[in-house]
């Protein structure tokens, strides 16, 4: 599991071309919409927005338990 930015947004944050290449590599299977990582004034939140961006923009949505959920291996 892997959080975009963390709770308070002070995590490292991986950037859309990481998260691609993992996606790509296979490191990374499936992808939990909706969240609300990165903290106020955090350099996350455009990073979380733009990898969620192409997360729904390239895979189908699924719903699961009430949460929305990407299989990135499709």
């Amino acid at each position: 599991m892997m959080s975009l930015g963390g709770r308070s947004g002070s995590d490292p944050a991986v950037t859309l071309e990481q998260f691609q290449a993992d996606v790509a590599s296979g490191a990374i299977h499936y992808y939990i919409g909706g969240g609300q990582g990165g903290g106020p004034g955090g350099s996350s939140d455009s990073t979380s927005s733009q990898i969620a961006t192409w997360v729904a923009a390239n895979y189908t949505a699924t719903t699961v338990g009430g949460q929305t959920v990407y299989d990135l291996t499709s």
